[in-house]
């Protein structure tokens, strides 16, 4: 026999629905029954007081005292025709009838009746225990009798001038005549149930409705596993990941957000106050795509941005805003050009090597052992290795020497001579290579185009670097200078350093990974991070030469020694040829073949 699938289970919102209506319903059930209850008894006790009122001023009525103490005198009861026709008998009716009561009964001293609404029951024992009011107290009752349930009381008669109890008169009202007193009252009563259930209802039924907006429609366990792999992914991730709420709130902002950004953890704040990039911010305001990521310098990084619009069946839940971390990028395709630029020398110089070596087995061959000597020595004094930089070998730190030269031999395939300025000193070593070569080949890239894009005709970059020592490290000082036109006539020496300023286009832009219009800006922000700067010495001008621009960066070189020409004074560099006044560098040169004196450089791709 095939088993039928079990049922699933209802939904947490359904559940939460009629629990609920649930508790609703009981409540207004318990408000409905405590109110009905409450109200009969209050029915119930006029009615027992209405009949203690109507019992006493039948037992009080001198007639009636007379009367019941003229028979309860006699021997036996009179019979029941005898006790119909009675005044007694007249006198219970007449009240009856007046007021309404379901009885008004009047018995003897044993409590045998005297007056009844049914004349056959008279002359016998009364239903209920009439001893109470025989022994002089006055009681209410709820009892059921011969004629139905009913709320009275009983009340003594006494004999006329005397205090003996003769008999006793009980008076009741229909407890079925108080029923529809309570009916009466209690309409009302359900009606407004009734409306505070439907209030309930609906009430519940909105409250289920927005549960559901507010949970997305899905379970508590559902919630649960999101939290717990929102948690996972969001602070497992490289990727800076911030969320944006529909109000402009920062819900997300995780731990890689926080580091890239160099920031505290901003969730809960307004988006729009947050402080971060202007061009993040801009990716998540009304009218934008939100598909074109863009590149900004924060943190001393080069960040990837791009936002997407967060839906979730047509409702919209704001943007999710990522963040990726091209700097180590960056510094890898850096020292991969560079590995690759001295590959290429050390193929094109392979040939020069042979052809050496087949000069050399000439000499050797035809007996000429002096010119092979003379030969060797001059190959021992050049070196097995040379690259396109002329003055390379004031260049003394090895990671220097080969970073400077694969600089010279991709300037040298673009037609510029990179050279080194006579006031080079580097006494010690470099110690932070990554942050040293970012910002010094960001500024000879910049110095290469520019020089590509002057108009002088012997095209050139300049370089100078000087180390200063520093008990918790040196300082090195970099100077880079160009053939180019300079700056631009107009042009603010800090705009060029603003995030994704350039005016080099097409085949003059910058080849650094970086991205356009960054160099500078990374530049500057990774020596201002160290407690150093970037900045222009000198514009430059039209024709050559171009703007001159200086790096400092601390606490870069470790090793150094005492040597001549060591720095002087603050502001200095060395004493002859000493950085006396702002713009220069050294002595005198001329325009044609400038050296660190006036070094100036176009370094116009910020």
């Amino acid at each position: 026999m095939q088993r039928s699938a079990p049922r699933p289970p209802l939904r947490f919102s359904t559940q939460t629905l009629l629990l609920q209506v649930a508790v609703v319903l009981l409540v207004v059930l318990l408000s409905a029954a405590v109110h009905a209850w409450l109200t009969y008894d209050r029915v119930g006790s006029e009615a027992e007081n209405q009949a203690l009122t109507l019992a006493r001023t039948v037992a009080s009525d001198p007639s009636v005292r007379a009367d019941v103490q003229a028979i309860s005198a006699r021997e036996g009861t009179p019979p029941p025709a005898e006790l119909a026709a009675g005044p007694l008998m007249q006198a219970a009716e007449a009240a009856r009838t007046r007021t309404g009561a379901l009885f008004v009964v009047i018995t003897d001293e044993t409590g045998l009746r005297l007056a009844h609404p049914e004349p056959e029951r008279l002359g016998g024992k009364v239903s209920t225990d009439p001893s109470e009011a025989l022994a002089g107290r006055e009681v209410t009752t709820r009892n059921t009798g011969t004629l139905g349930p009913s709320a009275g009381a009983k009340v003594p008669v006494y004999a006329p001038g005397s205090s003996a109890v003769v008999g006793e008169v009980s008076v009741g009202y229909s407890m079925e005549t108080v029923g529809q007193s309570v009916a009466r009252d209690i309409g009302p009563v359900a009606g407004t149930a009734a409306g505070a259930l439907l209030a309930g209802v609906l009430g519940s039924f909105l409250l289920r409705r927005r549960l559901q907006r507010l949970t997305l429609g899905l379970e508590p366990e559902e919630i649960s596993t999101l939290v717990h792999d929102q948690v996972a992914v969001l602070q497992g991730v490289d990727d800076g990941v911030i969320g944006v709420s529909a109000d402009g709130r920062i819900s997300v902002f995780n731990a890689a957000a926080q580091r890239l950004l160099d920031l505290p953890d901003l969730t809960g704040g307004r988006w729009e106050d947050a402080p971060v990039p202007d061009q993040v911010k801009s990716l998540t305001r009304p009218g934008t795509a939100g598909s074109d990521a863009l590149e900004v310098v924060a943190g001393g990084r080069v960040l990837v941005a791009n936002a997407r619009k967060a839906l979730h069946r047509r409702e919209d839940l704001g943007w999710v805003v990522m963040l990726r971390d091209r700097t180590e990028l960056q510094e890898l395709t850096r020292q991969l050009d560079a590995v690759g630029t001295m590959s290429t020398a050390l193929r094109a110089q392979r040939h020069e090597f042979a052809n050496q070596l087949h000069t050399l087995a000439g000499f050797m061959s035809i007996g000429q052992h002096r010119q092979a000597r003379e030969y060797l020595a001059q190959l021992a004094a050049t070196g097995p290795l040379t690259f396109p930089v002329e003055q390379a070998e004031l260049l003394q730190d090895p990671y220097l020497q080969a970073f400077v030269g694969a600089k010279g031999v991709e300037a040298e395939e673009r037609g510029v001579a990179l050279r080194i300025g006579p006031e080079t000193l580097v006494r010690g070593h470099v110690t932070e290579a990554q942050d040293v070569t970012t910002v010094l080949g960001n500024l000879i890239d910049n110095a290469v185009n520019a020089a590509v894009a002057g108009a002088a005709t012997e095209r050139w970059v300049e370089v100078e670097v000087l180390d200063e020592p520093g008990g918790d490290g040196g300082t090195l000082h970099i100077v880079v200078a160009d053939s180019g036109d300079g700056l631009a006539e107009g042009t603010d020496a800090e705009a060029i350093f603003a995030e994704g300023f350039s005016t080099a286009s097409g085949p003059l832009a910058r080849n650094g990974s970086g991205g356009q219009g960054f160099g500078l800006a990374l530049a500057r922000q990774l020596a201002r991070r160290r407690g150093g700067d970037v900045r222009v010495l000198d514009r430059g001008r039209q024709g050559g030469p171009g703007a001159v621009f200086m790096a400092t960066l601390p606490r870069t070189t470790a090793g150094s020694a005492e040597a001549s020409g060591t720095l002087g004074t603050p502001g200095t560099l060395g004493t002859q040829g000493s950085l006396g006044t702002p713009g220069t560098l050294g002595t005198a040169r001329s325009d044609t073949a400038p050296r660190s004196a006036e070094m100036k450089g176009d370094n116009n791709d910020g």
